[in-house]
């Protein structure tokens, strides 16, 4: 996996959100396919006013603890409001200015591909010198010609 280190200004990403952790995730009773339906569902993608409308985030935020403890995923897009959408299942996160290490995934199916990088970034910061901020993390998609059976996306992870 590619990776490289980039500073970014904050974000605000307006989306949906679930709250869960990485053993919950492991298991027949993960609440992110879920997330993943009621974000499209939603036509958040139509109705993104961001300067970016083709990119959805699937940002990680809320931490816990670390790895282990549990965090809010928001699935959403860019937005220039930090103020609540008319939506009630819908929420607003700012992900925090930060340095971020930005690991590229292989291409291939959506569901194993970012898998299989996260397992990757957890073994990465077990060795690495570089320590997670858990600030905000975030999963970057680019929705025009998003092919979900052969996919490639950065990762972004917050470090010190």
């Amino acid at each position: 996996m590619n990776t490289y280190t980039i500073h970014k200004q904050k974000l605000i990403i307006t989306g949906v959100a679930v709250r869960t952790t990485n053993a919950e995730e492991a298991g027949p009773e993960g609440r992110l396919p879920k997330l993943w339906e009621t974000y499209f569902q939603s036509n958040l993608l139509s109705a993104a006013g961001g300067e970016n409308p083709h990119f959805i985030y699937a940002v990680y935020t809320d931490y816990e603890s670390d790895a282990n403890g549990a965090y809010t995923v928001v699935i959403g897009n860019e937005s220039s409001n930090e103020s609540l959408p008319d939506e009630k299942n819908h929420v607003v996160v700012t992900i925090p200015e930060s340095k971020y290490m930005v690991f590229t995934t292989k291409k291939g199916p959506v569901y194993e591909v970012v898998a299989q990088a996260w397992h990757e970034i957890w073994a990465y910061f077990k060795e690495s010198p570089e320590k997670r901020a858990y600030t905000g993390d975030f999963e970057l998609y680019d929705a025009r010609n998003f092919d979900p059976a052969n996919t490639e996306l950065q990762i972004y992870i917050a470090v010190k």
